[in-house]
């Protein structure tokens, strides 16, 4: 069965925004450490399909295109050609179309969907966010795995992905250069 699994960036405080979406805070080190992107990088190999919720696509999609059409040189092309190339499916109650490539619109029961996914052939499914969207699937047990990336920063208040208590089982850890730490969790089984 395909995996569920969810890779934020998040601060010291528990935030995966600040209050109005702003996601600056994730720059404040200024260092990039190319481990840390080889892991991310590695991570979405592990992956044939990325899961949106219908707040962020517009800008994933635009950023992640923008990267691959008009920045050749850019340090962030191989991650950008994946990003391109993956199929993604957003999720939306209001939108029936968003165009972008490889893209397609889901409005089905989200529970629903997601557990027919994960019983479908091929490789395991990646959420980046939304805070809301990852909120839901959190809510609703659907996440098999959580990658946090801890970022060495707070920001006092902002947007959380956790709305109740969830126990989690921490499989490994890895600290970077630039500060950020990846915690790997699993759900906790009691």
């Amino acid at each position: 069965m395909r995996k569920l699994k969810l890779q934020v960036q998040m601060t010291l405080d528990g935030f995966v925004a600040g209050p109005d979406g702003q996601l600056d805070w994730m720059w404040i080190s200024g260092k990039r450490d190319e481990s840390l992107i080889q892991y991310v990088i590695d991570l979405a190999d592990s992956c044939d399909t990325i899961l949106l919720g219908r707040k962020m696509t517009r800008e994933f999609i635009d950023h992640w295109e923008n990267v691959v059409d008009n920045q050749p040189d850019s340090p962030d092309q191989s991650l950008a050609q994946r990003m391109v190339n993956m199929r993604k499916i957003a999720f939306s109650r209001t939108e029936t179309a968003i165009t972008g490539r490889n893209l397609t619109v889901e409005n089905g029961d989200l529970a629903t969907v997601i557990q027919a996914m994960k019983k479908e052939p091929g490789k395991d499914i990646m959420v980046y966010g939304g805070a809301n969207f990852a909120s839901s699937l959190i809510s609703l047990n659907l996440v098999d795995e959580y990658y946090i990336f801890s970022n060495p920063v707070a920001i006092g208040e902002g947007l959380s992905i956790f709305k109740e208590r969830k126990i989690l089982e921490l499989k490994s850890s890895t600290t970077y250069g630039n500060g950020k730490v990846l915690n790997k969790y699993v759900p906790a089984s009691l």
